[in-house]
């Protein structure tokens, strides 16, 4: 045999067994890549994404896009030729498998988890927004959860309205604990509760409960330091004086909060927050308007420019890691709270882009 052909027949094999290698040798690494952004001031999948009814609402147009981030699932095993693949895109970030499902966590408690972390930043959107409008807004300290086998077990449910424990009123889930905590395990204790379905009924019929209900839980005892526990979850939940419906499948976890509480004020406000602009942005959003950060924050720019969004909404905290890689003709917006961002809104409105606050020099557009 030729030396050459010998010589191209041995590279063609070599280059075949490293094909194969990297096909076969699995990898703990996972892939991040630009999502789908949704307008939300429009529809998806045939329905608006936000629709407020019980309450006037305004015109609005431009965009105000939430964005999202495609990561590869808990349970796909990546191999090696697709890693190297995702190391030299430019669109593509491959980061350790456990960056995103810590403690080895399966595609099913993922997604629920990401389920409970997007039902809440809606509701945490709602409370934000109303504030930021000065429209009231009543909170009560409801059961979030009941631990199974716990001594709550078919006692107390989830949605229970607490009132009071051993009497003393209850104003924050916090108060909860602490008052269970003066007990010792093996003691009584009284909680007064709305009962679930009553408390949605009075929210529904928009009256105050018919009344309440005294049950007595016997307190358990908790591993390790041994306080006393009853075996609930207590949070937060709130009444509004109208009805707003949030409508967007197959997304999760927390990071639309700002964009859906921005699309509520947009609604409800007499003026055009955007003025026509397209606008996206992302970040978590607590009751109180504050900004948070959020994960994949390069890979959401890169889908909102996309997209066609000239200015971002950038949570503070995210500005140095966004700053690095800012997609031309985009313009990163610094925001920390709800308020941040409506008067960012405004100079964007009236094309005062210099006012903006920015997160670093390359995002000058």
């Amino acid at each position: 045999m030729p030396r050459r052909t010998a010589t191209m027949l041995a590279s063609t094999l070599v280059l075949f067994a490293l094909l194969c290698a990297g096909v076969f040798i699995k990898v703990p690494y996972s892939e991040m890549s630009p999502g789908p952004t949704v307008n939300t001031l429009g529809d998806s999948h045939g329905e608006p994404v936000l629709s407020i009814s019980g309450r006037q609402t305004y015109p609005t147009s431009g965009h105000l896009n939430m964005t999202t981030v495609r990561v590869t699932g808990a349970d796909y095993d990546m191999n090696l030729l697709e890693a190297v693949y995702g190391w030299l895109a430019d669109d593509n970030i491959v980061v350790p498998h456990e960056n995103l499902y810590p403690d080895g966590k399966t595609d099913e408690q993922s997604t629920q988890e990401n389920a409970e972390e997007f039902s809440q930043s809606q509701q945490s959107a709602k409370v934000a927004a109303l504030k930021q409008l000065g429209i009231p807004v009543t909170a009560r300290v409801i059961v979030a959860s009941v631990v199974k086998d716990s001594p709550s077990e078919g006692k107390l449910h989830a949605g229970d309205v607490i009132k009071a424990v051993d009497g003393t009123p209850v104003t924050a889930p916090e108060d909860v604990a602490k008052f269970v905590t003066k007990h010792k395990p093996g003691e009584p204790v009284e909680f007064t509760i709305v009962p679930a379905a009553e408390a949605a009924e009075a929210a529904k019929a928009n009256r105050e409960p018919a009344g309440t209900a005294k049950v007595v839980i016997t307190a358990g005892k908790a591993e390790g330091d041994g306080h006393a526990i009853v075996g609930i979850r207590a949070g937060t939940d709130h009444t509004f004086p109208f009805t707003i419906d949030i409508k967007l499948a197959d997304v999760g976890g927390p990071s639309a909060g700002l964009m859906f509480a921005l699309g509520i004020v947009d609604k409800l406000t007499p003026e055009d927050l955007t003025g026509g602009k397209f606008v996206a942005g992302t970040g978590t959003i607590d009751d109180t308007g504050k900004v948070g950060p959020i994960g994949g924050i390069q890979m959401k720019t890169i889908g909102a420019r996309q997209a066609g969004a000239e200015y971002f909404l950038t949570p503070a905290e995210n500005c140095a890691s966004a700053a690095k890689n800012v997609p031309d003709g985009l313009t990163l917006v610094k925001v920390a709270t709800i308020d941040d961002a409506t008067k960012a809104l405004e100079k964007i409105r009236k094309g005062d882009a210099a006012g903006l606050p920015r997160c670093g020099a390359g995002a000058k557009p």
